[in-house]
Formats: C-alpha cells, structure tokens, sequence
C-alpha cells in the first residue's frame, strides 16, 4: 500500500481527520490485523487499550495520538521504549469541560431537578420550601489549575464568584494561591477537581477533607474519578456537609452503580463534558495534526512522554 496507514481504535470522524492527515495516508476506521500490521500511526479514543501486546501486533508503529489528555489505558513506557510518542490533545477539550463544570454547578444551586419536579407535580405552593443559592458571592475552590482549572475560574470570575485553586503540581498566581487543600475545602461553597490521578491524588476527596468542606458546598468531579471516595461523599451528603455532588466521571468507567447515584442531589453526566460536538472535532484535529507531524517529521504540540527518542521514531 503506497503512503502511511493509520488507524482508527475507537470512532474517528474520517471525514474530519482526512484532510488533516493528507492525500498519503490511508486513514482506516475499523482496523483488520493485517492494517495493524502495517499502520505507522493511530488515533485511539479514551476507552481503548494500548498494552504492549497490541504494540505487537503494530510493529511498524511510529506515532500514537489519543484523543484527550488522559493516558491511563495507554503503556506509555512501552511506547517510550520503542522511541514512539504519545500524542495528547490538552487545548481540544477544556473549554468544553469547564462549562461542563458550570452547567452541574447551576442545576445544583438552581436546584432545577427538584423545582422541576415541583411545577410537574403540580406542587407550586411549596416553592419556598425550597432554597435557591446564588454563583454572584460565592466562592469557587479550584483543585488543579491547569487548562481547565482555570478556564473554570474565568467563566466564574464572569458569575461575579470569587476563585481559589490549589495545585500539587504547579503553585496557581498568588492573587488565586490557597496553599492547604483543607483550607480550601473550609471556604469554598463549590470544589471542582481538576488534578491528575496519581497515587498521590487517589481519593484525595475523602472522609478526612469532606470532615473540613464547608457545610453544604457543592462538589464537582469532571477530572478523573478516582480522585473521589463514594462512600465518603454520599455520607457528607446525606450529614449536609455537602448539599449536592456533579459527577462526569467515574472508577470503574463505565459506572457500576453506587448507592450515590440514587441521591436526589447527585446529578451524573457518563464521561461526555469534554465531547461537546465542537470539542470533539477539534479533539481529532489536533490528534491528526499530532500524526502528521510525526509522520513528516516534525516533533508534534504535545506528549503524554516527553523523553520519547525523536530519531528512532522517524528513521
């Protein structure tokens, strides 16, 4: 087959991809063995496993672009051995995702699901009954201030909200700076997650820093799922500690029920804050652009590894 092959794991818009990528490379959607065989790149969505078996099975591998930032299904070391990069698309989906972040945010301080019920059920002289908070005053408590973290922050700012973050990983502005995540925890009226799962974050949220939440603030996980321990936030719910919880993601994905899931003031979203229709097409744009560039050459925007060897990559 004349020009570079590259494959699809997982659904790819070709169209979308096509051009990018360009007239030499045959772009394949549903993959055989023998186009693994002979594939130099591939655009692999979050849900599918790159191990060192099917690195195997693609020997002529050049160059892998994930769809999105996360890595955790993806042998990085094993691509890393083998001089390929790990493209990611970090700019692609975060815009999409802080809205994502503010959308559960307002149905939980808007209480829109238990209003909703209210009017269908013909309940309107209970409407007092029911509290509704504002965004204008409150204070938005940041944890990870990267890409999406501070989108958030800026789309709070606009709320009239007043922003904190904290970050392990990389100290946010002084004007923002909250150097303790308890601390954060005791001021903030929403939380919103936004670090990287690591050993070191798994259930960051649990018994010990819900114990030091705000009573009923609003928490919200569109980061990775492990960052939250379930059974430690639906008691913090069911305390008032927390007065809702917004959850995109989760551990194991896809869910398996948790008796959270069954509370009124939970509202669930399955992993798709980040695959709005315009953050999806950007998503593979950039996976493309991550492709092409390796492929002519050209070292691409950005690597879950950045240690990759470039040369044996290209030779």
């Amino acid at each position: 087959m004349d020009g570079h092959v590259v494959v699809a794991l997982g659904p790819v818009d070709p169209d979308t991809v096509g051009g990018i990528l360009g007239d030499r490379v045959t772009f394949v959607t549903h993959p055989t063995p023998d186009d693994l065989a002979v594939a130099e790149g591939a655009i692999v969505r979050a849900d599918r496993i790159v191990d060192e078996d099917f690195l195997v099975r693609a020997p002529r591998l050049r160059v892998i672009a994930r769809t999105g930032v996360g890595v955790d299904l993806v042998d990085v070391a094993a691509a890393t051995a083998r001089g390929i990069p790990v493209v990611i698309t970090p700019q692609s989906g975060s815009r999409a995702v802080a809205e994502g972040v503010l959308a559960m945010t307002l149905h939980l301080v808007k209480r829109l699901r238990p209003l909703t019920d209210l009017v269908r059920e013909g309940r309107w002289a209970e409407r007092n009954a029911l509290p509704v908070g504002d965004l204008d005053g409150a204070t938005m408590g940041i944890v990870g201030h990267g890409r999406i973290g501070r989108r958030v922050g800026e789309l709070a700012s606009a709320f009239g909200m007043r922003t904190l973050a904290y970050d392990p990983y990389s100290p946010p502005p002084p004007e923002v700076a909250c150097a303790d995540l308890g601390e954060l925890a005791e001021v903030s009226d929403v939380l919103t997650l936004h670090v990287p799962l690591t050993e070191n974050t798994h259930h960051l949220v649990g018994e010990e820093l819900l114990s030091r939440v705000k009573p009923g603030t609003i928490l919200v996980n569109c980061g990775r799922g492990g960052l939250l321990d379930p059974d430690a936030t639906l008691i913090a719910l069911e305390l008032g500690r927390l007065s809702g919880v917004g959850l995109d993601v989760f551990d194991p994905e896809p869910a398996v029920h948790h008796p959270l899931f069954d509370h009124p003031d939970v509202v669930l979203t399955p992993h798709l804050m980040g695959m709005t229709n315009r953050a999806m097409a950007l998503t593979f744009i950039d996976a493309a652009r991550g492709v092409a560039d390796v492929l002519a050459g050209r070292p691409p925007a950005a690597v879950a590894n950045p240690d990759w060897n470039h040369r044996k990559a290209t030779a």
